[in-house]
């Protein structure tokens, strides 16, 4: 189980505020910092994925110069410095007659925005058993569902790198991360069987997988994560109408 190590980075701490990154922005750089100490297995991605970071941001708060060659012991600071300002996410499509989210206050522009405009496809054809809202009943995983037979397709629902492929994370089963951009990443759990390798490019509908089931489930199941800026987001207001 990976071990945290909380210390005080101050003696009086503002009264709310988060252990580890969550949005809010402490005013004053009193805070307290959480460091986590990699474990064999631990890759930049995973850990992001854990915790809710981009990988950037872990990059940046640690001035990590070889993020691909994490050691065994290192330790890294998982929330941010003072003064860090994150860029904001992507808004969804909004449905024909609905309206638009209120707008937040501008922040400052990022030096280079991606191209949010993805093309999406459904990761997998079945109905939808768990709900990005009944996400709190599934062992703490923020994502959907999706019902089908063991051995079914599985598919990249859109272009990306394959930043994760195995199973060393625990309740996923086995597991793949795809990078498609610089702040959407999607996950794939509880699979039969990985087919791609880490490092490998895929194309929206790329076969990655074969359905499997949960530890202890008695169906097979798809379990599908979209993260942006490592936060989860419902997949359902991404995908297509129609899977």
């Amino acid at each position: 189980m990976p071990r945290w190590l909380p210390l005080l980075a101050a003696a009086v701490l503002l009264a709310g505020c988060a252990s580890l990154w969550s949005g809010g922005m402490e005013r004053d750089g009193h805070r307290r910092i959480y460091v986590y100490e990699v474990v064999p297995g631990d890759t930049l991605y995973r850990i992001a994925w854990r915790h809710g970071v981009r990988p950037e941001w872990i990059v940046e708060w640690n001035q990590l110069e070889s993020p691909e060659r994490l050691r065994v012991g290192q330790q890294l600071m998982l929330n941010p410095p003072a003064g860090f300002r994150p860029g904001p996410p992507p808004q969804p499509r909004v449905a024909a007659g609905a309206s638009p989210p209120r707008a937040p206050a501008a922040p400052p522009p990022p030096k280079a925005p991606p191209d949010y405009n993805l093309d999406w496809a459904w990761p997998a054809r079945g109905e939808i058993v768990r709900t990005f809202a009944d996400g709190a009943s599934g062992g703490g995983k923020q994502g959907i569902e999706i019902a089908g037979a063991e051995g079914d397709a599985v598919r990249a629902a859109s272009a990306g790198q394959v930043v994760y492929a195995g199973s060393g994370l625990r309740g996923y089963g086995n597991l793949i991360i795809i990078r498609h951009d610089d702040r959407f990443l999607t996950a794939y759990g509880y699979n039969q069987r990985i087919l791609v390798d880490e490092g490998s490019r895929v194309a929206k509908g790329d076969r990655i997988a074969e359905m499997g089931r949960a530890a202890g489930a008695d169906r097979a199941s798809l379990h599908f994560e979209l993260r942006i800026d490592g936060n989860a987001a419902d997949p359902v207001r991404y995908l297509p109408r129609s899977g």
